[in-house]
């Protein structure tokens, strides 16, 4: 049973941020390789769904892991409140439909959670539903991994509630980051306890194993998811395939 609270935000004392950030550009390097020979097979696909705290850097997080990425393959998508189409629906359908082909790496920032998170905590669904919500999601995930060979990693961005009241302050405070902020995010805060009990019952319910992934630091954030995403792609073992016809030949020169 995980306990989020007894789970640590910060990098180990041993680690500094310049060696971090060294381990970084190699392995982020990798990744960009070996995505480009998943899109080249066309026999697997990789799904990563970022969930966190408002500030836990989600956005930081896709943007650092994934940069030497090509946008040839990789698809990002932020979920925010259903549209009237999408609540027409039921809570699955808009992340099925974004679910990867073979071949491709989604990236879901929120995600198909938010459905037994933020509308549990604000008691818009009754805890029946939650379950039935929660089996559902299961199955989902079950289905993507075993019916189209995707592989899923699930990330929670674990931030302690010091560093959040930090962030959020900076918003208001950098200019820069002005447009980051929003009233709501002060109420949705209010409400931490709500939020790790929901996670703690997300987490401990998921058949497919959550990474609880420290991010107080953002470089050891950086490192840390980078690390986990790397070595999922080495398991996949991705190839690049040779030559569509193996009676072909290069002509000889006249």
């Amino acid at each position: 049973m995980i306990r989020l609270s007894k789970i640590s935000t910060r990098a180990p004392e041993n680690l500094t941020k310049q060696k971090a950030k060294i381990q970084l550009k190699a392995i982020t390097k990798e990744i960009g390789e070996l995505l480009m020979k998943v899109y080249a097979e066309e026999k697997q696909s990789l799904l990563i769904v970022l969930q966190g705290m408002d500030s836990s850097g989600k956005d930081g997080t896709v943007k650092n892991v994934f940069r030497y990425a090509s946008p040839v393959n990789i698809n990002v998508k932020s979920f925010k409140k259903p549209t009237d189409e999408e609540f027409a629906h039921d809570f699955l359908w808009r992340c099925h439909k974004l679910a990867p082909a073979k071949g491709f790496c989604q990236i879901f920032v929120r995600s198909h959670y938010e459905d037994i998170l933020i509308q549990r905590v604000h008691k818009w669904i009754t805890p029946s539903q939650v379950k039935m919500r929660m089996n559902a999601i299961n199955a989902w995930e079950e289905l993507l991994k075993k019916d189209n060979n995707t592989t899923i990693l699930k990330f929670y961005l674990h931030l302690s509630k010091e560093r959040q009241l930090e962030k959020l302050k900076e918003r208001i405070a950098v200019p820069e980051k002005n447009w980051k902020h929003k009233d709501g995010d002060w109420s949705e805060r209010r409400k931490w306890n709500d939020y790790m009990t929901a996670y703690e019952y997300a987490i401990n319910q998921s058949k497919i194993p959550w990474i609880i992934a420290p991010v107080d630091q953002r470089w050891y954030r950086n490192l840390f998811i980078a690390k986990e995403v790397l070595k999922a792609l080495r398991k996949m073992k991705p190839v690049l395939p040779g030559l569509e016809s193996e009676k072909f030949s290069v002509p000889k020169s006249k």
